[in-house]
């Protein structure tokens, strides 16, 4: 598959998109919480991973986990954008159901590939830090100001918490 996908092979993208949209869509759509939104964040996603396909290293991590790192950035900018950020400010307040507010934030997205199960096995430090990061689209520095926890702490967890999320993946 990935020799294909590197040879620009539109039958590997398209295998790709039938077997993985709907995992990188629920990931899209549990940060961005607006379908038409994470719809077209989903299109960007595969256009970025077909154009860029070539940065991905088969030794530093699995195809699935590329894909996802490049779902949850796109997302994450998207949100970040100034169309975004714009329409915030526009928005009337009868319109506000539609943006995206952390504190009401439901956890009981659909969870394609089970994923939010294996991370309730790492302890309680590290289950905020991926709930968070992964689930809710903080920054390691949004995290660090709002919960008070010093920045290299946060880091440090992050990568303790991926550590250990392979060891429990393998």
């Amino acid at each position: 598959m990935i020799s294909r996908l590197k040879e620009c092979d539109k039958s590997a993208l398209e295998y790709l998109y039938d077997h993985y949209s709907s995992a990188l869509y629920g990931t899209i759509l549990s940060i961005v919480h607006i379908e038409e939104l994470a719809q077209e964040v989903l299109h960007d996603t595969f256009l970025k991973i077909w154009r860029n396909f070539h940065s991905y290293e088969s030794g530093r991590g699995r195809l699935f986990t590329w894909m996802i790192n490049v779902a949850r950035n796109m997302a994450i900018d998207k949100l970040r954008s100034k169309e975004i950020k714009n329409e915030k400010k526009t928005d009337q307040v009868s319109n506000n159901v539609h943006t995206i507010d952390r504190v009401t934030f439901d956890t009981t997205s659909v969870d394609g590939i089970g994923i939010k199960e294996v991370v309730k096995k790492l302890n309680k430090d590290y289950q905020l830090i991926v709930e968070l990061m992964y689930f809710r689209g903080y920054t390691q520095s949004e995290i660090s100001q709002e919960y008070n926890i010093p920045l290299g702490t946060v880091k440090t967890r992050t990568r303790a918490a991926l550590k250990e999320l392979r060891k429990i993946l393998q």
